[in-house]
């Protein structure tokens, strides 16, 4: 009987596990494709509403050849994965309507996962203050769109 029991355990979470990396998965798609829309379009109109503050990324360190572009378009995707997995973590500690859990969610994940590597970042390499701080507000702002995605599509789960 007990190892009856065991195996039934073993195949319950095993269960679990499938369905939750299928959400998962499905969340950080949408995500990923929200994020990509948003933040390109974003990054379109900020460079030509401050084209003298984009003109820092002239610059040897920020231009590749093209050989790497794939990996540029690619980061609101494997941001959503990582930020999917993040919610389905935590997302029972955020409460509030779909902003405040949305930013709640942004600056957590801000703080937790950016401010350490943007630190040293600013610290290793010869980039300014105020480019880094950008990068922090533009990780918010993506983290927040995705967690405002995940509330959308995960409202069942909060109740």
């Amino acid at each position: 009987m007990r190892n009856h029991n065991h195996t039934q355990e073993d195949n319950l979470l095993k269960n679990h596990l499938v369905i939750n990396i299928k959400d998962i998965l499905k969340d950080a798609v949408i995500a990923g494709l929200v994020i990509f829309i948003v933040s390109y379009g974003g990054l379109y109109l900020a460079i030509k509403i401050f084209p003298e503050f984009f003109i820092n990324y002239i610059n040897p360190v920020f231009n590749s050849d093209g050989s790497r572009d794939t990996f540029f378009y690619m980061h609101p995707f494997i941001l959503g994965i990582s930020l999917s997995i993040f919610w389905s973590r935590f997302y029972k500690f955020f409460r509030g309507n779909i902003i405040l859990t949305g930013l709640e969610f942004g600056v957590t994940y801000g703080f937790v996962a950016l401010l350490p590597i943007l630190w040293i970042t600013y610290a290793a390499m010869d980039v300014e203050f105020q480019m880094v701080a950008s990068w922090m507000i533009y990780g918010i702002f993506q983290s927040s769109i995705a967690g405002m995605i995940f509330y959308l599509l995960n409202k069942n789960k909060r109740s």
